[in-house]
C-alpha cells in the first residue's frame, strides 16, 4: 500500500544522499596537495523498493521506488600498486645512500684534480728527483721536507674525513632507528583505531590513508612486507616480525638492526644502504690508503744498490741471487769490506728501509734515520698515524742522500756528500713494482705495481662504483616515480573532475529541493483544500 507521504521521504533521501556527495567532493578538493591521501567516493544504491518481497504483499502492480541511499564512503585504493612501490622505493632508499656516500669519498679524493693527493704525493717524488741532481744543496733538502710533509699530512687529513664519514653513516643509522621505532608505534596504534572504527560499521578512510602514508615511508628505510587481517596490517621484514594488529613485536636499537643486516633480514633500504656505505665503501678505502701507506713505508721492496756503496757498518741485507733465492749477509768492518762490488740486488723494508741504508750530511757519520716515523701515542702505520721523522724535520741535514764513505786524514770515516746515489734510489721507489698484498688476502685492488699505480687504481675504482650508483639511483628513482604516477591516477585527486561532480551533486541536489517543495504543495492541496464541500 502507498503511503501518502512516500514523495516527502523519497526525496529527502536524495536530498541527503546529494548533501553527502556534495560533502565528500569538497573533503577531496580539501585533501587535494595533502600527501598519502587517497581520494573518496560516496556508493549511491537504490533504496529498497516498497513491495520488496514477503509473506505479505499489496495488490498494487509492479514495485514503487523509494529513492536513493549511499551506504559507504570509499577510498579509491590499489593495493597492487602499493606493493609496487614499496618494493621499487626499498631499492630507491639504498642505492639513493650508496650514491650520497660516493659523491661525498669522490669529493674527500677530490681526484683529477690539482689539489688532490695525487699532487702531493707527485711533488715528494719530484722532490727527490731534485735532491739527486744537488744532494748539496740545503734548500733541495729544504723541499723535500716540506714535500713529505705534505703528503703525510693530506693522507692525515683524508684518513680523518674518511673516519669522520664513517661516524656520520652510524649517527644517521641512529636516527633511522627511531624512525623505525616511531613508524611501527604509530602503524600499530592506527591498527587499534580502525580496527574499532570500522567494527562499528564504519569506514576509517583517512586513519587508513595515514597508516599507508606510514608504509611508504617505512619501506624506503628498510624492506618489509605486509599482510592485512581484521586486527589490521601484519609487518615483517625478512623474518623479523615488527608489527602484528595493534602490537610492536621488535623494537630495534642500532645494534640489533646491524645484526638483522648480517642475518640478511634487512637486505634494502636506506639503513641497509648506510650499513653498506660504511662497512663496504668507506672501510675499503680506508684501508687501501692504509696498506699503501703501509707498503710505502715498511713493504719488502725489492732494489739495486750500485757498485762502490758503502754498505754501514754492522748492517745485515737481504740478498737476492741470479737463481731468484735469498740469504742474509752481513757487512762489519772496514770501508774496503762494506764496498758492494758489483750491482747487488737487495729486499729491504720499504722506503724507511732504504732510507736507513743511506748517509746523512750531518757530521759526525749518521746512517739508520727513517725517514718516516709515526704520530707521538700511536703503534701501527696508516695514514692517520704516518709523519715526517721529527729529526728531520728539525735539521735537513739528516736526510740520507749519499751512499759512500771514506777517511779523512785523521782516520775518522766521512760521507761523501757530494754522492747521489741514495737519493737516486730513493727517487727510484717511484717506478719499483712491489706486492701490495703479500699475505694473498685478496683485499687490496692492486696486487704488484708501482705506488703511482696503485692510487690510480683507487681513484679508478671510486669512479666506477659512483657512476655505477648514480646509475642505479637514477634508474630507481624512474621506477619508483612511474609506480607513483600510477598510483595517482588511480588514487589522487582530480581538481578538474571534483569540481564537474560538485556541478552535478549541486544540481541532483536542486532538484530534490524543488521535488521536496512539489509535494508539499500538493500534500497542502490534500490536506488544507480537499474535504471542505458542505462547510
Amino acid at each position: 500500500m502507498r503511503s501518502t507521504f512516500s514523495g516527502l521521504e523519497i526525496a529527502k533521501r536524495s536530498l541527503f544522499t546529494q548533501q553527502a556527495a556534495l560533502t565528500t567532493t569538497g573533503h577531496n578538493i580539501a585533501n587535494a596537495n595533502t600527501q598519502g591521501y587517497s581520494r573518496q567516493v560516496v556508493n549511491m544504491v537504490a533504496s529498497r523498493p516498497i513491495e520488496y518481497p514477503g509473506l505479505q504483499n499489496s495488490t498494487v502492480p509492479g514495485q514503487m521506488g523509494q529513492g536513493v541511499e549511499f551506504d559507504s564512503i570509499k577510498r579509491v585504493r590499489e593495493k597492487f600498486l602499493d606493493n609496487q612501490y614499496h618494493n621499487e622505493n626499498k631499492n630507491l632508499g639504498d642505492w639513493s645512500v650508496r650514491q650520497d656516500t660516493l659523491e661525498k669519498l669522490e669529493a674527500i679524493f677530490n681526484e683529477p684534480s690539482d689539489t688532490g693527493i695525487r699532487q702531493t704525493i707527485e711533488g715528494f717524488w719530484n722532490a727527490w728527483q731534485e735532491l739527486s741532481k744537488s744532494p748539496e744543496n740545503t734548500t733541495a733538502r729544504v723541499l723535500v721536507k716540506e714535500k713529505a710533509l705534505a703528503m703525510t699530512d693530506a693522507f692525515n687529513q683524508t684518513s680523518r674525513q674518511l673516519q669522520d664519514l664513517s661516524s656520520d653513516l652510524t649517527e644517521n643509522i641512529e636516527v633511522k632507528v627511531k624512525q623505525i621505532n616511531q613508524y611501527t608505534s604509530q602503524i600499530a596504534d592506527l591498527n587499534e583505531q580502525i580496527y574499532r572504527i570500522e567494527g562499528l560499521g564504519d569506514d576509517a578512510n583517512d586513519l587508513r590513508d595515514q597508516r599507508d602514508l606510514l608504509m611508504d615511508n617505512l619501506s624506503q628505510i628498510v624492506n618489509i612486507s605486509y599482510t592485512e587481517e581484521d586486527q589490521g596490517y601484519n609487518i615483517k621484514m625478512g623474518n623479523v616480525q615488527l608489527v602484528t594488529g595493534n602490537t610492536v613485536d621488535t623494537t630495534f636499537t642500532r645494534d640489533t638492526l646491524e645484526a638483522a643486516a648480517t642475518a640478511n633480514n634487512l637486505n634494502s633500504g636506506e639503513v641497509y644502504g648506510m650499513i653498506q656505505s660504511r662497512d663496504n665503501y668507506v672501510a675499503n678505502y680506508q684501508f687501501q690508503l692504509d696498506n699503501m701507506l703501509k707498503v710505502l713505508v715498511q713493504g719488502d721492496t725489492k732494489v739495486t744498490l750500485p757498485q762502490g756503496m758503502v754498505v754501514p757498518d754492522g748492517t745485515t741485507l737481504t740478498v737476492v741471487n741470479s737463481d731468484g733465492t735469498t740469504e742474509q749477509r752481513a757487512y762489519n768492518g772496514t770501508i774496503e769490506q762494506r764496498t758492494l762490488g758489483a750491482n747487488t740486488d737487495v729486499v729491504v723494508q720499504g722506503f724507511n728501509g732504504l732510507h736507513q741504508l743511506g748517509y746523512s750530511a750531518s757530521s759526525p757519520l749518521k746512517s739508520n734515520v727513517s725517514f718516516f716515523t709515526l704520530k707521538p701515542g700511536t703503534t701501527e702505520v696508516n695514514a692517520a698515524n704516518i709523519t715526517v721523522n721529527p729529526a728531520i724535520v728539525s735539521d735537513v741535514s739528516n736526510i740520507s742522500s749519499s751512499a759512500r764513505t771514506y777517511i779523512d786524514t785523521d782516520g775518522v770515516e766521512k760521507v761523501v756528500k757530494g754522492n747521489n746515489d741514495m737519493a737516486l734510489l730513493l727517487a727510484g721507489v717511484r717506478n719499483t713494482k712491489v706486492n701490495f698484498d703479500p699475505s694473498t688476502t685478496g683485499k687490496p685492488i692492486l696486487t704488484d705495481g708501482t705506488f703511482d699505480e696503485f692510487f690510480r687504481s683507487i681513484v679508478g675504482e671510486l669512479g666506477v662504483q659512483s657512476q655505477e650508483a648514480a646509475r642505479q639511483a637514477t634508474n630507481q628513482k624512474i621506477l619508483v616515480d612511474q609506480v607513483d604516477s600510477r598510483r595517482q591516477s588511480v588514487s589522487g585527486v582530480s581538481l578538474d573532475e571534483e569540481m564537474a561532480n560538485m556541478i552535478k551533486f549541486q544540481h541532483a541536489y536542486n532538484a530534490a529541493a524543488r521535488a521536496l517543495t512539489t509535494f508539499d504543495e500538493c500534500l497542502d492541496k490534500v490536506i488544507n483544500s480537499m474535504g471542505t464541500v458542505g462547510r
